[in-house]
This record gives C-alpha cells, sequence and structure tokens, in this order.
C-alpha cells in the first residue's frame, strides 16, 4: 500500500512539473542574439497598410510619390535591396551608385508595357481586326505564306527573317542600357524609362500636373497592353479554331 501511495505522488508531482514554466529566457535571448536581423522588418511600413490590399502591410518602398503608385505588391518585390546595376556591367569593371531596385522594375514595367502596346496592336493588325490585313511588302509575308500571327514566328524563323529583327532588337537594348549605366554612375539625373522621347510634342507646354496625368495614361495602357498581349496569345494557343481573329 506504501508503495503504491508513493507511486501516486510521484505522478502527481510529475503531472504539476508539466505545468509550471520553463526557464527558457536565458536561452532564447541567446538563440535571437546570434540570429541575422529580419530583412522583412526592412521592406514594410508596419504602421501603414496598403492602398490595395488593405490586409496587407505597405511596402516601404511604395510611399505614393511616384505616378501610378497604389500599392500592389503583395510579394514586396519593390523592397528588395538589391543593386541591380550588375545587371548591366560586372561589378569588378568599375564602383557606381548602382540602381535601386524601386527604379529598375518601374524601368521594366515601362519597357514592357509598351511593348506590349505594340505587340498587341501588330498580333491583331495582322490578323486584320481592324479591317485591313496589314503585312511587309513581299511573298513571304503574304496571308498564303503567313495564315494568321500565331503561326507566323515559327514560320520567320524557317525564313531567317527573325534574325533580323534579332539584330535590329540588341541594336536597341544595347542603346538603352547606355542611360542606365549613366544613371548606376551618377552622371545622368533620369527618371525610370524617359528617353525624352515625344516627336508630337505632346508634353510641351504642359504643367507639371498635366504630364503625371499623361504619364499615368501610358503606364494603365502599359499594364493593361500586358495582360491584353498574354490573354491573345494563351487564347491563340487553344487549338486550329481559335488561331484566327477574333479567336474563339
Amino acid at each position: 500500500m506504501n508503495f503504491f501511495t508513493s507511486a501516486v505522488f510521484a505522478m502527481m508531482a510529475g503531472s504539476a512539473m508539466a505545468f509550471a514554466p520553463a526557464s527558457t529566457g536565458e536561452s532564447s535571448t541567446a538563440l535571437k542574439a546570434g540570429m541575422p536581423d529580419r530583412m522583412w522588418d526592412q521592406m514594410v511600413d508596419k504602421t501603414e497598410r496598403s492602398a490595395s490590399l488593405p490586409w496587407l502591410p505597405r511596402a516601404k518602398a511604395l510611399d505614393g510619390s511616384m505616378v501610378g503608385d497604389v500599392g500592389f505588391d503583395p510579394f514586396y518585390l519593390s523592397s528588395i535591396p538589391k543593386n541591380f546595376a550588375g545587371f548591366l556591367q560586372p561589378p569588378q569593371w568599375e564602383e557606381t551608385e548602382g540602381i535601386e531596385t524601386l527604379y529598375w522594375m518601374r524601368e521594366s514595367e515601362l519597357k514592357h508595357g509598351r511593348i506590349c502596346m505594340l505587340a498587341w496592336f501588330g498580333w491583331l493588325a495582322t490578323d486584320g481586326a481592324f479591317g485591313i490585313t496589314l503585312r511587309f511588302p513581299g511573298d513571304i509575308y503574304s496571308v498564303e505564306n503567313i495564315p494568321n500571327a500565331y503561326n507566323a514566328h515559327n514560320i520567320l524563323v524557317e525564313q531567317g527573317s527573325m534574325g533580323f529583327m534579332l539584330g535590329v532588337i540588341g541594336f536597341i537594348e544595347v542603346c538603352s542600357s547606355a542611360s542606365l549605366v549613366q544613371v548606376s554612375k551618377g552622371e545622368l539625373d533620369r527618371e525610370a524609362g524617359d528617353f525624352h522621347l515625344d516627336p508630337m510634342q505632346f508634353l510641351k507646354g504642359k504643367s507639371e500636373a498635366e504630364v503625371d496625368r499623361m504619364k499615368l495614361r501610358e503606364l494603365l495602357n502599359g499594364r493593361l497592353a500586358m495582360l491584353a498581349f498574354a490573354g491573345v496569345c494563351t487564347q491563340s494557343a487553344l487549338g486550329e479554331s481559335t488561331q484566327n481573329f477574333p479567336y474563339f
């Protein structure tokens, strides 16, 4: 009986110790001291919410000062600390001030938006969506040889025409990248995507508010064009019946 009583008391004592607070303060403090600072704390502003995603904290880089900034960055890519100048030239060539993440991403967004505005129009115009089929002169570009925009790439690669286009695009990329190299060196004070290309003088004599409104229009149309071009490419690839306008 004494042995049974002792066993019961031992079990009760063990159960009570399970609910006792463990002395882990010193060990957890030592563990935190050995860990690097969380990058998350540097990427977000916990005191504000995102304007377009109010259930998320605001990305620190998106403070609303840039035209078209609506706070949409659910993956916080704009706040990743990185020097993108290394994509233009190896850092060992010379020291530069660098290119910040937000600047690089706005440059990329504008470039892709402009390309997709041209590409979407070109895809539909090639397929006669605007009442006339626009093609380069010559039999190799005729509708008989290239039935639609979806098949144009593979056919033109076989013809050899795409090699010339690749050379032209490469030349333009090299020339446009020169301005980014100047930006990375601090030799050029330039807004992202600004090549001072305004042959129709749309911005001449305009106020800052009017210029910003024009920039916003270009940005919104570019974002829409990226979605539209991805949509027409995907829809055309669904089958032979969807390769020609109106793609369904």
